[in-house]
């Protein structure tokens, strides 16, 4: 993977950013490897996402981020330089259920994402021989309804420990409580069983056979307050019919969670997801 810098920026939309984000990294000798941007109308605000390599550069990245407040101060630009050597540091929370903590270890262990695994915490023990496997430490915290607290602070004080950059809820079945949320926020993947949350609670693969669904699928998203209803990151469905039994939804659900969880992190990862309001816009 060739080295680049990530220059991300989000600012009120007006005329000129790209001129003069261009002309900037030009007259810095920039290689543009890739250029993306989206004017969101509705909010009035510009999204953009530069990637430069990295030997192109003709000053340091320190001396370019210097030089480039005055240019964001201007057009009052929320931004931030991200290295695409420096590999995010995911913490993976799961509890029973193997198949999205399986996909991202085996797509992390033949480095089809580029990131580091420090640890993952379950409350579930059944998938520890798995996780060691992969060479990553495995973290029990039991959680039940009279040790919420106790077992919360345990999993803040393991995240801590482990530096994460990112927490992806890999059916993780236990509610991250607002504390977590707001620390955290924009950096909690969660993965959503459903395309819509038309079944919610227990069952739902059972739900969606007995009312004849023709769609399955599920979706990505941040993790906020509000239980399931943070920004979407990705999404996708596959199409069923009345042959299908509830076994075979719950078998083609579980394909469609693991491709939506990984590419949700990998957009992550690369900075290609900007949150505007209570969506996203996907620079890719």
């Amino acid at each position: 993977m060739q080295h680049s810098y990530r220059l991300i920026i989000a600012c009120p939309d007006k005329v000129g950013i790209v001129a003069e984000v261009s002309r900037f990294i030009a007259e810095r000798s920039g290689w543009l490897l890739e250029a993306s941007y989206h004017s969101e109308r509705e909010s009035n605000r510009f999204f953009m996402r530069n990637e430069i390599a990295a030997d192109s550069l003709s000053v340091s990245i320190d001396a370019f981020e210097e030089e480039f407040q005055a240019l964001a101060d201007k057009f009052e630009m929320e931004w931030y330089i991200s290295d695409s050597s420096r590999p995010k540091r995911v913490v993976i929370l799961a509890s029973h259920a193997s198949h999205c903590l399986a996909d991202l270890l085996h797509r992390w262990h033949r480095k089809d994402l580029f990131c580091e695994v420090p640890a993952v915490i379950s409350n579930h023990q059944n998938l520890k021989s798995m996780v060691e496997w992969h060479g990553v430490p495995y973290h029990y915290v039991e959680m039940t309804k009279d040790n919420k607290l106790e077992s919360n602070a345990k999993i803040d004080a393991l995240l801590e420990e482990c530096k994460a950059d990112v927490i992806v809820l890999a059916r993780y079945m236990q509610i991250v409580p607002p504390e977590l949320c707001r620390k955290y926020a924009g950096r909690i993947i969660n993965i959503h069983h459903s395309f819509l949350p038309s079944f919610i609670g227990a069952n739902p693969y059972q739900k969606a056979h007995d009312r004849g669904v023709k769609l399955i699928g599920a979706t990505s998203h941040y993790v906020t307050e509000n239980l399931d209803e943070g920004p979407i990151i990705e999404q996708d469905v596959v199409r069923v019919s009345h042959r299908h039994t509830k076994e075979d939804m719950v078998r083609f659900g579980k394909d469609v969670e693991v491709q939506v969880l990984s590419r949700g992190l990998r957009y992550h990862l690369e900075d290609r997801v900007m949150v505007c309001g209570n969506k996203t816009v996907i620079l890719d």
